[in-house]
């Protein structure tokens, strides 16, 4: 009976990444309809109150990490943004025009957010392994699985203030497992820094490779973006397909992800995360040529399998490996999911600029093949610095 206790220790992390990302998952894909249902926002009106928002929360999510860092403060701050949540709620559900809407998504919303990063920057600072950390994101892959469906069916019976309030009861779970995390963890050895991971500035060619990686992962991000945007369009407009087959594709690479996300995070603790990086580049590479190349549904389901391994890689492994190259946890995530921002806003210009060519809607994807060539450049070049700043810490003093 000794080892009973242990068992709802092992259960709170994982069940507190299921509520995070149930709750992202709830709030992303409803804030359009809870804009339009309860202020009366109009298509623009829309599109430019989420610029802001996104604007806000980007900068969130590179001072509120840094200010975690230098206090050791993860689950503190994790405990705040489930308040947060709650206050952006009451406020939205109180508030009935959109510019008022528009600052509490800001001012409340933007640091609110930050919930999962601050739970892997947790996480990272405890001296997690590499599998644990990718197990727990698959379990947020797994919540965005059944999070929009429900969010858009609690739309449809109780309308906007409805999701709200759903959001609010997970808030307050939210609440509940970090508090309990918070307990237990005053009952162990304070945080430490991971292995690899110190407050001090990184040296020059670290700083290097670091940059070089950062800037990889915006095209990795962005090429992935682009795919899972204009998927829907593409397989009705170039390859003749019902809209149903673009929700069919888009549902297997979402089934795909977390077992891909498992299978590589084991692979993290034992090989060099910048190789498994490298190995998903090619991955993608490949997918997009098949995407540029694909005629029927057979084609484009199996691509899946692609995608799944080149997602895994980038949103699995590279998130340790942003925890590996940068200070501070907390930084070091936020920077990470940073360019899935960055990534976003970037492929906005590939669809439009890759619809140019002669190969009209292929052509994206095979500028999608491109830019993920050139990011596995920068990986090798990032791996390139590793490697001489290693065997330049090797010589002897003088040599």
């Amino acid at each position: 009976m000794t080892g009973a206790p242990a068992r709802p220790s092992r259960l709170l992390i994982p069940a507190s990444a299921l509520l995070w990302g149930l709750q992202i998952a709830l709030l992303s894909p409803a804030l359009a309809l809870i804009l339009s249902t309860l202020y009366g926002a109009s298509t623009t009106d829309i599109g430019w109150s989420l610029a802001i928002y996104n604007t806000g929360g980007f900068l969130a999510s590179l001072l509120i990490p840094a200010w975690a860092d230098r206090h050791r403060s993860y689950l503190q701050v994790l405990l705040a943004c489930g308040v947060l949540t709650i206050a952006l709620a009451g406020t939205l559900a109180a508030v009935t025009t959109l510019p008022w809407a528009t600052v509490a998504l800001v001012v409340l919303g933007g640091p609110a957010g930050l919930g999962t990063t601050m739970l892997f920057a947790h996480l990272r600072s405890a001296g997690t392994a590499t599998s644990s950390i990718v197990n727990t994101r698959a379990i947020i892959s797994a919540a965005w699985m059944g999070g929009p469906p429900l969010a858009t069916a609690i739309i449809g019976w109780a309308g906007g203030r409805g999701i709200l309030a759903a959001i609010v009861v997970i808030a307050l779970l939210n609440i509940a497992t970090t508090a309990t995390m918070m307990r237990r963890h005053r009952r162990t050895a304070p945080e430490r820094p991971a292995a690899g991971h110190t407050r001090e500035p990184l040296p020059p060619g670290s700083r290097t490779g670091a940059v070089l990686v950062v800037a990889a992962f915006v095209l990795f991000q962005a090429t992935n973006a682009t795919a899972m945007t204009f998927m829907a369009i593409y397989v009705t407009g170039t390859i003749g397909l019902a809209v149903l087959w673009g929700g069919i594709v888009l549902g297997v690479a979402a089934a795909l992800e977390v077992p891909a996300l498992v299978i590589i995070g084991r692979l993290g603790d034992k090989v060099p995360h910048l190789t498994l990086v490298a190995v998903g580049a090619v991955a993608g590479i490949a997918y997009y040529l098949g995407l540029a190349l694909a005629t029927g549904p057979v084609a484009l389901l199996l691509l899946q399998v692609l995608n799944a391994v080149c997602f895994a890689a980038i949103g699995g492994i590279g998130l340790a490996l942003f925890q590996d190259l940068i200070p501070g946890a907390g930084l070091s995530t936020g920077l990470f999911m940073n360019t899935r921002r960055l990534g976003a806003i970037v492929s906005g210009p590939i669809i439009a600029l890759g619809a140019l060519s002669p190969l009209g809607q292929r052509g994206i994807f095979l500028s999608c093949a491109a830019l993920t060539l050139l990011g596995l450049a920068l990986v090798h070049l990032a791996r390139r610095s590793a490697g001489r700043r290693a065997a330049k810490d090797q010589l002897p003093v003088g040599g």
